[in-house]
């Protein structure tokens, strides 16, 4: 399923950005976009995001901005920039080069500048950056919880659908079994003027066997009990997707078994649009948890 959460945080002169994408994946995988002050934070945030989500792929990007005092957030490290200017005059004297050692030459060396040790820890940071990860995961799980709600709106309406279909499936069926039994009947009636031996008692048992083959009560029935435990598992709050998919492919079952029992056109069109619903709610059901 998929979401989005965006949450700022402004405490003590800094400013926390953080933003949640997801899409829907079986598994939950997480990337994050982290400033290199928080990259040591990547399994913390992990965890975090571990509490509030169980599934999908995330993408996680932090933000921070902190006000200063009007100084620069580096400073020169002496002691390279000295090391630097001996090994540039050395290497000019060795290739006889008379251009003297410039400013330009010392900034192609990054580590002349460095961060002061104070700012290299993410102590300040760090929980304002935490306080606003769970206000974004908040919103993220919020619009992914009414995208599920009316996803549920989608499957109860289809579940109900086929509820009532299945109720026309089986008065159709009860009563096409007395016009099978005449045709049956008449069918034996012309086939005992061709030939006068006819064993009655093996008459019966055909008719019998032939009226519980047409018969799909009990398929119904089971029908009937799959989407009942299915709507009360849509309403439990725990945790349903398995179980969602399971009994769909039960109630697929059971319309399988309905189809292959008739050999009426009218109910072999009702099961077909029964089985173009199911794979649509097999499809939205990739999407619940």
């Amino acid at each position: 399923m998929t979401g989005f959460g965006r949450a700022e945080v402004a405490k003590r002169e800094i400013t926390a950005t953080v933003e949640v994408r997801g899409v829907n994946s079986r598994y939950l995988d997480v990337t994050t976009r982290l400033p290199r002050l928080l990259s040591h934070r990547e399994k913390d945030i992990k965890e975090i995001v571990r509490s509030c989500v169980s599934r999908g792929n995330l993408v996680i990007s932090v933000t921070l901005e902190e006000e200063s005092d009007g100084g620069a957030p580096v400073k020169v490290n002496k002691t390279a920039a000295k090391a630097y200017i001996k090994l540039l005059n050395d290497l000019r004297k060795t290739a006889k080069i008379r251009e003297k050692v410039r400013l330009e030459h010392l900034l192609k060396f990054s580590e002349v500048f460095e961060v002061p040790r104070e700012e290299q820890s993410d102590e300040r940071q760090w929980p304002v950056v935490e306080d606003t990860l769970r206000k974004a995961l908040d919103e993220f799980n919020l619009m992914r919880r009414n995208e599920g709600s009316e996803l549920a709106k989608d499957l109860e309406r289809r579940i109900q659908w086929m509820a009532v279909t299945v109720d026309k499936i089986e008065g159709l069926s009860r009563a096409r079994i007395p016009e099978e039994r005449k045709r049956l009947h008449e069918r034996i009636s012309q086939l005992m003027e061709e030939k006068s031996v006819v064993d009655q008692n093996r008459l019966e048992l055909e008719i019998a066997l032939l009226a519980d083959k047409l018969d799909v009560t009990e398929e119904c029935v089971r029908f009937r009990s799959h989407t009942k435990y299915f709507l009360e598992a849509m309403a439990s709050a725990e945790s349903a997707g398995r179980k969602l998919n399971f009994l769909i492919q039960e109630i697929n079952r059971e319309a399988n078994t309905i189809g292959s029992k008739t050999n009426d056109s009218e109910i072999a069109h009702l099961v077909v649009q029964m089985k173009e619903e199911l794979e649509k709610v097999r499809e939205q059901l990739q999407n619940i948890e």
